[in-house]
């Protein structure tokens, strides 16, 4: 939402400019986008998976997904180019602050045993991976009409150099960290 903007700008920039000691304000790392990617490998046999996770997705982040398509095929998975196998969403601006909050504050602690996300997870370039088991920890997901259970990878792409500044920017943010 419009709130964790703005409590970026008050709060998190401040304390980023006073630890990591930035000598301009366009040094301090922001929150780019969020991508979100469902992989459907079952989608090659049955072709209504493919929409049944579109409104999922639809549904999760307000924004309406995008399909993906296989470039290659490989005979081994029984897979031709053009075969639709997955979908993935790009969150940028409002969408993205809205999505990243409901996610930490909401969805998260819906997760069965959560003690925090893994702070291991960051590419080496500033960016942070993470995997949801089930789409039923957002509030937005009715249990009935789900045909599976099917989990995602969300991806925050940040402006940070290492993945300490970046940690620190998602610690700020709201991101539950495991100790």
């Amino acid at each position: 939402m419009a709130r964790l903007k703005d409590f970026y700008k008050a709060e998190v920039a401040p304390a980023m400019m006073k630890k990591f000691s930035y000598k301009s304000v366009m040094q301090i790392p922001k929150l780019e986008k969020i991508v979100i990617n469902v992989g459907a490998g079952e989608a090659k046999e049955n072709a209504k998976v493919i929409d049944a996770i579109t409104t999922d997705i639809a549904a999760i982040t307000g924004q309406r997904p995008m399909v993906c398509k296989a470039k290659k095929s490989v005979a081994n998975f029984k897979l031709r180019e053009g075969m639709s196998i997955g979908v993935k969403v790009t969150l940028r601006g409002d969408n993205m602050y809205e999505f990243m909050d409901r996610l930490f504050n909401v969805a998260l602690p819906r997760v069965r045993d959560f003690r925090g996300i893994n702070a291991n997870s960051f590419d080496g370039r500033g960016n942070y991976n993470m995997g949801v088991r089930e789409q039923l920890i957002f509030p937005e997901i009715e249990y009935d009409k789900i045909d599976k259970v099917r989990g995602m990878d969300i991806c925050f792409v940040t402006t940070a150099n290492t993945d300490e500044e970046s940690r620190e920017l998602l610690t700020l943010m709201g991101a539950p960290f495991a100790k």
